[in-house]
């Protein structure tokens, strides 16, 4: 690290004066520096540690009928015996990831064979707008955005672009330590956060794990009209990274 007598007496004086630093002199100063970094307002490293217990409403494991109880899986009334089952967590995901990661069924998690594959499909519309529009039979209704989804999205996503990339970032980070040396991750994202979403997963999986881009083409709305000006925004993507590059592929 090399700083002329002008950058040094830069520095002391933004010290002095209790202002930041600008941000070359982050590269300068540090050794853990990346060429190319996505940066937002209020861009931070931590990550949620917090373990909530896991309570069970409803266990449904009961085999088919047709096919009988297959007494090596499961007990007399029906309940599997030993194993990983499947399961259908309600919550907020941050406060979920973050169990699984700290709590006790990291244990069971990984005696199981880890977490293979994650697949997300975040609300990457950050222009505040549920609504969306249902087909039953040759019919279509709107549905509209309701009180709740509406306060949610003004507390969670209310300074646009800064504030979404900042929450998928930290849950992109606790997914990747829970998954397994073999595990992938698609994460599903439109025209409005594909480039800010392929820059966030850059830095936390590794540009190098980058493995695909896929795109999802949409069937556009019924009676919607082309517009002349532009070309029709019709495909989503879906970005595929994986933890190493000794990952289990797709057959």
């Amino acid at each position: 690290m090399k700083l002329t007598d002008s950058e040094k007496r830069e520095i002391l004086r933004l010290i002095e004066a209790d202002k930041p630093l600008p941000d070359k002199y982050r590269f300068l100063l540090f050794d853990d520096k990346r060429e190319v970094e996505l940066v937002w307002n209020g861009k931070t490293n931590e990550v949620c540690n917090i373990v909530l217990p896991f309570q069970v409403i409803e266990q449904i494991d009961e085999p088919r009928e047709e096919h009988g109880l297959d007494r090596n899986l499961f007990d007399s009334r029906g309940r599997q015996k030993e194993g990983w089952t499947n399961k259908l967590i309600w919550g907020d995901n941050k406060l979920i990831l973050s169990s699984l990661k700290n709590g006790q069924l990291r244990g069971e998690i990984e005696r199981n064979g880890g977490i293979k594959l994650i697949y997300i499909d975040p609300p990457f519309d950050v222009g505040a707008d549920f609504s969306m529009d249902i087909e039953i039979g040759e019919d279509t209704f709107t549905k509209k955005p309701n009180v709740l989804e509406e306060l949610a999205y003004r507390d969670t996503w209310g300074k646009g672009a800064d504030s979404f990339i900042a929450m998928i970032y930290e849950r992109l980070v606790l997914m990747r330590d829970l998954l397994a040396e073999d595990g992938s991750i698609y994460v599903h994202c439109d025209w409005r956060v594909n480039s800010f979403m392929r820059l966030a997963m850059d830095e936390v999986f590794g540009s190098g794990q980058y493995r695909n881009e896929l795109r999802w083409k949409r069937q556009p709305p019924r009676g919607a009209k082309a517009i002349s000006k532009q070309y029709a925004k019709s495909s989503d993507t879906i970005l595929y990274y994986s933890l190493h590059d000794h990952y289990q592929t797709v057959s």
